[in-house]
């Protein structure tokens, strides 16, 4: 076994479990590498919303034996829920060991307070539209099948992969932000209660910027997915980065291992 990366902190999102679009395979390998002291998982672990009995392959039960595995080594994981999970939230404030269940979690690292929640109780396409959402959200499954699908020739052709189901995404998702920009919301509510950094998923969209508003600023972060960019964020050396999936190395061995045996 390779040796893991050491870091501070990792937190990860928008995993979504159980639906056909997880990249679970890809998310094994990156739990693989890296030795956090803490785990925060910020929302979507699981998709309660499309979950289906007959599919929850391999891959997808080994994320859980990787969380499980960090817990038992004395990694703090904090379990934060998100709309695709809400219905953990009867639960919050569930502490077993190691494993923390909260909707937010508000952490000091290195003298800054951190505040870290999924996102989705800013974002006005969830407010009072629970409904159209879910609609959505099985649409989304059948553009990632549809996708699947035509890379698959693309790639029999030598083109390179296609991700339309995520401009689509995309383009939605900046409508949406048009009408109410739930991130801003966010590092407003944040400035105002005096917190430097502000962790949100939901949107799919990872990013580090900072936002400033007339009482001040912060800087706004957001871990992405593991349906398509499969991104994640660090802390290490009091610093803060966004990895992603595509620009990390493995062992070849790891890469030919079937669906969930990685090591």
């Amino acid at each position: 076994m390779n040796k893991r990366r050491k870091i501070k902190v990792c937190v990860i999102s928008d995993v979504h479990l159980g639906f056909v679009g997880c990249k679970a395979k890809e998310l094994n390998r990156y739990l693989e590498s890296i030795e956090p002291e803490i785990l925060i998982i910020n929302g979507d672990l699981i998709d309660i919303w499309q979950f289906r009995t007959y599919y929850f392959p391999k891959s997808h039960t080994k994320v859980l034996q990787h969380i499980f595995r960090f817990i038992s080594e004395g990694v703090k994981v904090y379990l934060l829920t998100g709309n695709h999970d809400e219905m953990l939230r009867r639960y919050s404030g569930l502490l077993l060991g190691n494993l923390t269940l909260e909707d937010k979690v508000v952490l000091e690292l290195d003298g800054k307070k951190h505040w870290f929640f999924h996102g989705d109780v800013f974002d006005i396409s969830m407010q009072g539209s629970r409904w159209l959402a879910k609609l959505g959200t099985t649409g989304y499954e059948l553009l990632i099948l549809i996708n699947k699908f035509i890379n698959f020739f693309l790639e029999l052709l030598g083109k390179p992969k296609s991700s339309f189901s995520q401009s689509i995404k995309r383009a939605t998702k900046r409508g949406v932000k048009k009408l109410h920009d739930y991130e801003t919301t966010a590092a407003e509510i944040a400035i105002d209660n005096g917190y430097h950094v502000v962790a949100n998923g939901h949107s799919h969209m990872p990013d580090i910027r900072e936002i400033t508003t007339e009482n001040g600023k912060v800087l706004y972060l957001n871990s992405g997915d593991w349906v398509e960019n499969m991104t994640a964020l660090e802390y290490h050396n009091s610093e803060w980065k966004l990895v992603w999936y595509k620009d990390l190395h493995f062992p070849k061995t790891w890469l030919k291992l079937e669906d969930g045996d990685l090591p």
